[in-house]
């Protein structure tokens, strides 16, 4: 049965909302959220309150509900470097 969650864009305060299997990863959710918003997945990680949610934990192992609230942000430990820096 699919669970619908919704996605914020952190910088923009958009918002999308994606339908999710259990299996599931949260770096498909990142692929998905920052596809829509033209943005690079290798940036940004998911954040659901406090807690940053890592990549290969999936959306059972994670225990998302229908209409839980996922926050799109830049990576904290690195994100995005242009390489003309």
């Amino acid at each position: 049965m699919p669970i619908r969650v919704k996605v914020r864009n952190a910088e923009t305060g958009s918002t999308v909302d994606m339908e999710m299997e259990n299996e599931n990863t949260m770096e498909e959710i990142v692929r998905g959220a920052a596809g829509f918003w033209h943005k690079d997945p290798g940036a940004y990680v998911l954040r659901r309150g406090k807690k940053l949610l890592r990549g290969s934990q999936t959306v059972l192992e994670v225990g998302l509900k229908d209409d839980d609230e996922l926050e799109l942000i830049p990576d904290p430990e690195g994100g995005y470097r242009d390489p003309s820096e």
